[in-house]
């Protein structure tokens, strides 16, 4: 299992549990209320401390859940690269939903994260009660695509933090190009862990990379996959300054999924930290029309 510098998020306490294929994976879980439960699923390289923020917040109202996926944070890895894809993260994440026996859950997926969260959909809508998307749609823009490729397939063992940091922001300023000198360690805090040897490298698998360069996700029509939200409450957040989810991809969204509202983060990329108010407020909002619909 890798071992990360942060191992528990902010309130959250630390669980394992098993997946079919006997990987243990691992996961925050926030206290619980009345509301309808959260998972947080995160992005591609990203683990379960993205949403330690948000999910301390929401679990004012209700129980939040955040897994790191196969090969992220403290679960284990693959010992075959080919697992790392949408499909596979589905079957864990519907594990995960049995042994904590959830019949209706929000799902919050960012990026990867919503590609899996429209997934479940596919499989198993009956069991969601409502989606928020975070600037992920059905078409992938190949600009945005190509920036990831070469920041996960250039990997870096750095120094120590301070030139983590540093590699850090140069490669992210432009996604996130108000953010403070602490927003930006707590951004390579989140993403990244120590090595025995004192260095420092991104916090997943590196194999990640090559499972990524095997599927040209470019070439794939996953409005198949999105359009099983048609019946489902959902919510998108989009990065205005987006080079992954385009504004007319984003607008075609909302035309083709009716229960689907949108909105903008100023002065964000790929992809927003749902922190910003803009997005937190959404959420908020979103969240308790889906405890109003449930008590329907």
């Amino acid at each position: 299992m890798s071992q990360s510098i942060v191992t528990a998020a902010k309130a959250g306490q630390d669980h394992t549990y098993q997946s079919a294929d006997d990987l243990t994976l691992h996961y925050v879980k926030y206290a619980r209320a009345d509301g309808v439960p959260a998972i947080c699923l995160p992005g591609l390289s990203r683990n379960a401390r993205d949403f330690s923020e948000l999910a301390s917040h929401l679990s004012a109202t209700r129980s939040v859940i955040c897994p790191d996926f196969r090969g992220r944070g403290a679960s284990d890895w693959d010992s075959d690269p080919s697992h790392y894809e949408p499909s596979i993260y589905v079957g864990d994440v519907l594990t995960l939903l049995d042994l904590r026996k959830l019949e209706r859950v929000i799902l919050i997926g960012t990026s990867l994260g919503g590609i899996v969260s429209a997934g479940l959909c596919q499989v198993t809508s009956q069991r969601i009660a409502g989606v928020v998307l975070n600037d992920i749609g059905p078409i992938i823009d190949p600009v945005g695509l190509a920036r990831i490729g070469k920041y996960m397939g250039t990997w870096t063992a750095w120094s120590g933090w301070d030139e983590a940091i540093a590699t850090i922001r140069e490669i992210n300023t432009v996604i996130y190009p108000t953010f403070t000198d602490a927003q930006w360690r707590e951004f390579a805090l989140q993403t990244c862990r120590a090595n025995p040897d004192g260095t420092v490298t991104q916090d997943c698998d590196p194999a990640i990379a090559q499972a990524m360069a095997q599927n040209q996700v470019t070439d794939l029509d996953l409005w198949p996959v999105f359009e099983a939200l048609k019946p489902i409450p959902s919510l998108l957040i989009r990065g205005a300054l987006s080079d992954l989810l385009s504004k007319e991809t984003a607008a075609e969204m909302t035309e083709r999924l009716p229960g689907l509202d949108l909105v903008t983060v100023p002065n964000r990329g790929h992809v927003p930290t749902l922190t910003e108010p803009e997005a937190l407020s959404a959420i908020e909002a979103f969240v308790a029309k889906v405890d109003t619909l449930e008590d329907q």
